[in-house]
């Protein structure tokens, strides 16, 4: 299978999985004992609009490299048919780009990847 033919929404798709259950995790690890609490302290991280500003401060650092940015750009321009709640189009679309990147990262075996930008996300 060639990963620069599938389509963004399926990557992110997949993407929003591995995301999810890296946070989960996270915030377990953080001895966070309620599920009440965890699902509270999740929104921090897994909202189209933190996934959004989380986006836009790695590409302001440089974090990603060229083929990283690509994917990215191709899924943020991705049509998709959202109507976004709590959140605008352009940070559902961003939110989007990141979720494929990391869907992505997972269907290339760079798991590495996945952990440092996921670091980079939970030690901000």
């Amino acid at each position: 299978m060639d990963i620069r033919c599938v389509n963004s929404l399926v990557l992110a798709y997949l993407g929003d999985a591995v995301y999810e259950e890296y946070i989960r995790m996270y915030l377990i690890e953080k001895n966070i004992n309620k599920v009440n609490d965890l699902q509270k302290e999740s929104i921090n991280y897994v909202s189209a609009k933190r996934q959004a500003y989380f986006l836009d401060k790695m590409l302001n650092s440089d974090f990603f490299n060229e083929d990283e940015i690509s994917v990215i750009k191709r899924a943020r321009n991705a049509k998709s048919h959202p109507n976004p709640k709590g959140c605008s189009v352009i940070e559902y679309k961003k939110a989007t780009a990141l979720e494929a990147l990391i869907g992505y990262l997972r269907l290339e075996g760079k798991e590495i990847r996945i952990v440092e930008i996921m670091k980079y996300i939970t030690e901000e």
